[in-house]
């Protein structure tokens, strides 16, 4: 007989292991990342906008998808008579205000179909996976807590799971800082809604959609900055009130709208008390800040610089 003509107990039974088949997806789901676990909030963000592409053909109004002003944490009260809030209104992209390295800005507009009420929002978006550490995090981070250590490790070891949970660290702070500073009459943008790492905050500029300027891209004239240079002094003296710092104060997260100077990026808001760095992340901010005033020709005198650091430390209760 031929070898070929036996039958070994293999060949007929089929022994040799099977490769696990994958199980079909539709056209448009997208493949499986692998780049680690999601936040609970995240999971149940993608859950609603998976449900919403089952459920929805076409949403009214030409817009990218539905108020989401029912989900996540809401502004503090009492809330802007600009301030669109019907469950039927629409969101409609109008393209990228800015790019960062921790986020990313997108202007949208907030509209009720059929109805002329709509008004712009800033859409700030924090990347989570892209970054192995956000921008000097470990001192800004210093004094929060995770609820469960699971998370703490992954948080301090910077796994994918761990920078997704930093992102909505800093969301969360930057939405927890606007809501209290905007509630006391600080010069910050109204801090409409936050959903996961996604804030919605009030668009600063004109109604075409033109944002407002930096306080670095301007070029005042002296009164001008003298004027500017007083509002700052009088906004850090409302925060250090509440004894926080900016922690990161600069003359590009500082805009002028309507001739108001406005802070602007604050996730890093640092305790000046709780902290032990917030002593010194105060002294940074002034200095960093005053040397772009003196640099326009604002005088010596009128800067001050030591001095204010000394008034701005006992503002909050320091020695």
């Amino acid at each position: 007989m031929r070898e070929h003509d036996f039958e070994t107990y293999e060949d007929r039974y089929d022994t040799a292991p099977r490769q696990k088949r994958r199980k079909p997806r539709f056209d448009d789901e997208p493949a499986p990342s692998r780049a680690g676990r999601m936040t609970e909030e995240e999971r149940g963000r993608v859950a609603r906008l998976r449900e919403d592409a089952y459920t929805e053909t076409e949403i009214p109004g030409g817009g990218d998808r539905f108020s989401t002003w029912d989900e996540g944490e809401r502004g503090p009260e009492p809330r802007p008579d600009w301030l669109v809030t019907e469950l039927a209104a629409v969101d409609v992209e109008l393209g990228v205000l800015k790019t960062g390295k921790e986020a990313d800005v997108h202007l949208l507009r907030r509209v009720l179909p059929g109805s002329p009420h709509g008004c712009l929002l800033a859409a700030k978006r924090y990347r989570s996976n892209e970054h192995r550490l956000f921008h000097r995090d470990a001192g800004y981070l210093e004094g929060r807590r995770m609820r469960k250590s699971r998370e703490m490790r992954a948080v301090q070891t910077r796994t994918a799971f761990g920078r997704n949970l930093i992102a909505e660290q800093w969301a969360a702070a930057e939405f927890s800082a606007l809501s209290r500073l905007w509630t006391i009459g600080a010069p910050v943008p109204y801090p409409v809604q936050r959903n996961g790492t996604e804030l919605l905050l009030e668009f600063l500029g004109d109604a075409d959609g033109a944002a407002a300027p930096r306080l670095a891209q301007l070029r005042p004239e002296p009164g001008e900055l003298r004027e500017l240079w007083h509002q700052l002094v009088a906004a850090l003296e409302v925060l250090t009130g509440e004894g926080l710092t900016h922690g990161d104060l600069s003359a590009y997260n500082l805009l002028v709208h309507d001739e108001q100077l406005m802070l602007i990026d604050l996730p890093q808001v640092v305790d000046i008390v709780a902290n032990p760095q917030g002593p010194d992340f105060l002294a940074r901010d002034v200095r960093n800040i005053a040397r772009w005033f003196a640099a326009r020709g604002l005088d010596d005198g009128e800067l001050d610089v030591e001095a204010l650091i000394i008034r701005l430390r006992r503002t909050a209760g320091l020695p």
